[in-house]
């Protein structure tokens, strides 16, 4: 259920294991790299981090290839950006980690048509899912309805071994399996109520050109707007400005170059002034962190497994959400041919939610900290109070310690574990040594690498 890039990796994966497996899409797929209706967030930045391209290539051997003959943007962090968060300016140091930032749009066109060129796949689109066929103990296909327009119109059953639901943030697949008798999942939530707009730009002046392909301002609990300028396929930048519930980012056009003078530098308001507008801009609300724990003991039915946004949605302000949807398929992959352990539904599940956990580490993490931030997984635990000094101090030292640094983007590109913070190298830095200085105004060039 869905043919986003969640849905098309599945597909990919279950190929290998199934006589016939069929993509249901509510919308009909561009013969271009437009944003659909479906993906209300694909006009806004979407990058790729570094787990998540490990995992595409595992999946898609020669992918990032052709990624990058397609033009999208691969940006060396922290060398090719200027970037502000906890009240500092990253030292442009040696990229140890590369992010491509061209639009969703692009990327989950080439997927699909290196997923869809599969004979065993086929897809259903303009249609919507509206049900679920079977019972409590087991999930045994689903129910159809072309999108006419008519609400009443004529529904069809499609059976099927095993569904798997990648519809989205929005899904409705708690509903349909309390329908058949089933349990809904339990929901963690986190909502700091964070909201941002979006606009295409073509620059006219060297700010954002040559050395410097993008900027970023990191929100904290002290600095709660943020945005940047990250660059796109056809050379264009894609403008993002975001703020907190009761100070949302207007979709004027006045107003929303306006509302970048809130950053904590002029940097970026000052590149708009001069700055060609190709674009609206486009708003976006829905960026509650929510995870759909299918894993728990309960009446969960077989045949039935949620990956993507549908299991485990998070802040779209930290990146995360094609680098987990990739990382979950190969978790799915890797649980249906461990010869060692039967892929029972919930074995299975279990695999796809911990190859989202370490990303709802970061997000929900972070997003507690918000001020105004609500939701029934907002409480932190006492024994969490030691691991958030740590981290406080990881923060205060990554901006100028390139050891540090380097580990902090490992974790936060979902490229190492969390565990590589404690590396002792790392943990002597954090623990032992004060913060090392950084510039007092936005570094316009990228350090010499040292001999």
């Amino acid at each position: 259920m869905g043919g986003s890039l969640a849905g098309l990796l599945a597909a990919h994966v279950l190929a290998g294991h199934a006589d016939r497996v069929t993509v249901v899409e509510r919308d009909r797929f561009p013969d271009s790299t437009k944003p659909r209706p479906g993906v209300p967030q694909g006009r806004h930045p979407h990058v790729l981090l570094e787990g998540g391209q490990v995992a595409l290539e595992s999946l898609l051997p020669g992918f990032l290839e052709e990624l990058r003959a397609a033009g999208a943007p691969r940006v060396g962090m922290p060398s090719d950006m200027v970037m502000w968060q906890t009240g500092h300016w990253l030292r442009r140091l040696p990229a140890s980690t590369h992010i491509y930032t061209g639009s969703r749009a692009q990327l989950e066109e080439l997927v699909r048509r290196w997923v869809l060129a599969n004979p065993v796949i086929s897809a259903v689109e303009g249609t919507d899912v509206v049900g679920l066929l079977g019972d409590a103990s087991r999930v045994r296909g689903v129910l159809l309805r072309d999108r006419s327009g008519d609400a009443r119109g004529e529904e069809r059953a499609l059976e099927a071994d095993l569904i798997v639901d990648a519809s989205g943030c929005g899904t409705k697949a708690p509903q349909w399996l309390t329908a058949i008798g089933a349990e809904a999942p339990h929901e963690e939530t986190i909502d700091t109520g964070l909201a941002y707009a979006s606009r295409v730009y073509r620059g006219k002046t060297g700010v954002l050109d040559g050395d410097t392909l993008g900027y970023y301002v990191y929100p904290d609990p002290e600095q709660v707007h943020a945005g940047g300028a990250l660059p796109l396929e056809d050379g264009s930048h894609l403008v993002i400005v975001s703020g907190l519930r009761g100070d949302e980012p207007p979709t004027g056009d006045d107003e929303f170059e306006t509302y970048a003078k809130r950053l904590p530098h002029p940097l970026l308001h000052q590149w708009l002034d001069e700055a060609e507008p190709l674009s609206p801009p486009f708003g976006y609300r829905r960026t509650a962190n929510i995870r759909r724990r299918y894993d728990l003991p309960g009446c969960h039915p077989a045949g039935f497994l949620a990956t993507g946004d549908a299991l485990c949605t998070f802040n779209p302000i930290y990146g995360q959400g094609m680098a987990v949807a990739a990382m979950s398929a190969v978790a799915l992959r890797d649980a249906l041919t461990d010869p060692r352990r039967t892929p029972t539904t919930r074995r299975v599940q279990r695999a796809i939610l911990t190859a989202s956990r370490q990303a709802w580490d970061i997000s929900a993490g972070a997003d507690r900290k918000m001020p105004g931030a609500i939701g029934n997984a907002v409480t932190t635990a006492p024994a969490d109070r030691a691991a958030d000094w740590y981290l406080r101090r990881v923060q205060e030292r990554y901006p100028g310690d390139p050891v540090v640094g380097n580990a902090f983007r490992s974790v936060i590109t979902l490229s190492a574990p969390i565990t590589a913070l404690f590396a002792p190298p790392v943990a002597r830095a954090v623990l032992f040594s004060p913060p090392l200085p950084t510039s007092t105004e936005p570094p316009t060039a990228p350090e010499e690498p040292r001999v």
